[in-house]
């Protein structure tokens, strides 16, 4: 249980690393990456992250990987 413990500590510490990175980043004026889709009504936005989708994804795959191989 201690390994399940420690995975779920560390999971959430890098869960809440993420958000605040993410506030920052959102207060700093980041709107997406080059690609992101989005569409701007007279009463609605709608938008698409793509780019920003594939490149989370490759990155998490890159370090789910590396942590893997341990």
């Amino acid at each position: 249980m201690t390994d399940i413990g420690k995975a779920l500590f560390i999971s959430g510490l890098a869960l809440a690393a993420l958000g605040g990175l993410l506030w920052l980043l959102g207060r700093a004026g980041f709107q997406g990456l080059p690609g992101d889709i989005s569409f701007q009504g007279e009463r609605v936005k709608v938008v698409f992250p793509i780019v920003t989708c594939l490149v989370l994804s490759l990155l998490l795959t890159l370090i789910l990987n590396l942590a893997g191989r341990r």
